[in-house]
C-alpha cells in the first residue's frame, strides 16, 4: 500500500494529495442516521470490504441555505444535503513524522442549524501543513433532526430517542479520532478541539458531558460558551414540534416516515413564531443524563478539570446579525428579548446603556450575549486549569460597512489559513491580512503543540484574577490588562 491507502478500524481507505498535504475526506464515523436511526444515538459504522475512496467530503446535514453566500460570499447551494451526514475529514503533512503528531479537531458553527465539516472555508490543509500536525473536521446532525428534545419519551430505553443527537454525534466523532487517528500519524492522547459559535458552544457542552471525558485535553473556543435550554423548556419544545407535525405523543414512530424537509419546515415555523428572543431555537438541552446540568454549573464544579482553554470573542460580533435597516424593537420588548437571551433579569437594566440604533444593538449583542458568556466560562474553568483570553479586533477592509468590522465568524479564514478562498470570492487579500493569519495560526498551533498559545513575537500570559491579560488580535497585536474592566464587572456581577 502507498501512504494514501491506510487501514482504519472499519476498513481500507484511499485519500488524495492536495496542495502539499495528504487528505482523506468523507470518512464515515457512524452509520447513517436514517430510517429507524433517525433521532437516535449514533451507531458504530459497519466495516466494509475493499478500499473506500475518501477523496470528497460527505453531504451537508439537511439545512437552510443562504443564497447570497453570507458575509464572505461563499455560496453552498450546489453542495449535496442528506440525513446521511456523519463524516469526518482528515489532513496530514506530506512528509511522515518520526513520532506521533498532535491532533486538532474542528467543530463547525452555524447556530446548530447550518454548516458542515466539509465546507471549503473549513478546509484544514493549510493549518496541517503549517503546523506539522493532524487536522480533523467533523459534521453532526443539525436543527430539529439533531436537537429535537425527544429524550424524555424514551427514558430507560438505551436505543430510544435522544435529545442531544448532534452532541452525541460529536462524541462519536471524537471516539473515532481516539480509535483511528494513529493510522494517519496522529497521537490519540494529544487532541485539541477548536470551534466557532455553535461549535464553541458544543465544546462547552462536551466539557460537561460524562461521555466526552478523556477525549480531548485542550479546547479553543471562538465566540461561544455555555448554552443550553432547560429540560422543562425542552419538553415544551418537543410537544410543539410534534403538534406542528401532527404526531401524537403515543405515536412517535410516525416521525420516521416524515420527509426531512417537512421536519425542517415545522422547526422553522416554530422559530419564526417565537420571535426575536429565539436566537437559537434548537440547541443543547439539559436532559439529566447525557448533559446532566447546565455546562457552566458543571464546569465551575470541575467537570473539565485539567483541560486548558483558549477562549475569546470578536469586537463586533453583532455586526453580522443586525443590519442598518434592521427594525428596532420598542425599548420594553428589547429589554425582554435580552433577558430571555441572556437568562438573567439584570439584562433589562444593562440594555438601557445601549442606544436603540443598529450600532447600539450590535454592541449590546456582542457584550451581553457573546462576551459575557465567555467571561463567565473563563472564570469557571480557570479554577481547574489554565485559561487564556483573546479578543479579535481586526477589520479586513477598513471603511467597509461589514468587512471593516470584526464581525461574528470573521476570524475563521485567518485561523484556518484559507484567505485564498476569500480572494477567489472577490475579497482582496493584502499583506495585513496575511500577517493576521500568520499570527492567529501561530498561536493556535503553539497551543496545540506546547500547551501555551504564546508564539514568536506574541507573548500571551494566561488569564488570572489580578491581571486578566487578554490578547487583542489587530493591526498591532498584543496583550492588554483587563480591557473594559468596568463593563466586565457589570456583566459578571463583580463588585
Amino acid at each position: 500500500m502507498d501512504d494514501l491507502t491506510i487501514r482504519i478500524h472499519s476498513g481500507l481507505i484511499e485519500g488524495i494529495r492536495l496542495n502539499g498535504v495528504k487528505a482523506w475526506k468523507g470518512i464515515p464515523f457512524a452509520e447513517p442516521p436514517v430510517g429507524d436511526r433517525r433521532f437516535r444515538r449514533p451507531a458504530p459504522v459497519e466495516p466494509w470490504t475493499g478500499t473506500r475512496k475518501t477523496q470528497a467530503p460527505g453531504p451537508l446535514a439537511p439545512q437552510p441555505v443562504d443564497p447570497t453566500g453570507g458575509a464572505f460570499g461563499l455560496k453552498r447551494g450546489d453542495i449535496p444535503q442528506s440525513e446521511d451526514c456523519l463524516y469526518v475529514n482528515v489532513w496530514a503533512p506530506e512528509t511522515p513524522a518520526a513520532s506521533s503528531l498532535p491532533v486538532m479537531v474542528w467543530i463547525h458553527g452555524g447556530a446548530f442549524v447550518t454548516g458542515g465539516g466539509g465546507l471549503p472555508i473549513y478546509d484544514g490543509g493549510n493549518l496541517a501543513d503549517r503546523g506539522g500536525l493532524i487536522v480533523v473536521s467533523i459534521s453532526y446532525r443539525l436543527g430539529p433532526l439533531g436537537f429535537a428534545p425527544l429524550g424524555h419519551y424514551s427514558e430507560g430505553d438505551e436505543d430510544g430517542y435522544v435529545s442531544n443527537a448532534g452532541l452525541l454525534d460529536q462524541i462519536a466523532a471524537l471516539e473515532w479520532v481516539r480509535d483511528n487517528i494513529a493510522a494517519f500519524g496522529g497521537d490519540p492522547g494529544d487532541v485539541t478541539v477548536f470551534g466557532e459559535s455553535a461549535g464553541s458552544m458544543s465544546i462547552a457542552a462536551l466539557m460537561a458531558m460524562p461521555k466526552a471525558k478523556g477525549l480531548f485535553r485542550r479546547a479553543i473556543m471562538q465566540s461561544g460558551a455555555s448554552q443550553a435550554i432547560s429540560e422543562r423548556h425542552g419538553r415544551t419544545l418537543a410537544k410543539a414540534l410534534l403538534d406542528e407535525l401532527g404526531v401524537r405523543e403515543d405515536e412517535l414512530d410516525k416521525l420516521l416516515a416524515i420527509p426531512a424537509e417537512e421536519i425542517l419546515r415545522a422547526g422553522d415555523k416554530l422559530k419564526r413564531a417565537a420571535g426575536a428572543a429565539a436566537v437559537m431555537f434548537f440547541q443543547p438541552v439539559i436532559d439529566g443524563t447525557e448533559l446532566p446540568r447546565p455546562p457552566l454549573v458543571s464546569i465551575a464544579e470541575g467537570s473539565a478539570e485539567g483541560i486548558q482553554v483558549v477562549i475569546g470573542t470578536n469586537r463586533d460580533e453583532g455586526a453580522l446579525f443586525i443590519k442598518e435597516d434592521t427594525p428596532m424593537l420598542p425599548a420594553e420588548a428589547n429589554a425582554k428579548a435580552f433577558v430571555t437571551v441572556t437568562g438573567t433579569p439584570e439584562a433589562a437594566s444593562w440594555i438601557e446603556g445601549y442606544p436603540l440604533t443598529a450600532e447600539g444593538q450590535r454592541q449590546a449583542m456582542t457584550d451581553l450575549y457573546f462576551w459575557r458568556s465567555s467571561l463567565q466560562f473563563a472564570e469557571a474553568q480557570r479554577k481547574h486549569a489554565r485559561v487564556w483570553m483573546y479578543r479579535y479586533d481586526f477589520g479586513m477592509i477598513p471603511g467597509h460597512p461589514l468587512l471593516g468590522k470584526a464581525f461574528h465568524s470573521a476570524e475563521i479564514p485567518f485561523v484556518l489559513g484559507n484567505l485564498d478562498l476569500l480572494q477567489a470570492a472577490g475579497i482582496p487579500v493584502d499583506a495585513r491580512m496575511r500577517r493576521m493569519a500568520d499570527q492567529m495560526q501561530a498561536a493556535w498551533i503553539a497551543f496545540a503543540k506546547n500547551d501555551n498559545p504564546s508564539a514568536e513575537g506574541l507573548e500571551w500570559p494566561f488569564y488570572e484574577n489580578n491581571t486578566r491579560w487578554t490578547m487583542e488580535f489587530d493591526e498591532e497585536s498584543g496583550t492588554v490588562q483587563d480591557p473594559e474592566s468596568g463593563k466586565r464587572k457589570m456583566l459578571t456581577g463583580e463588585r
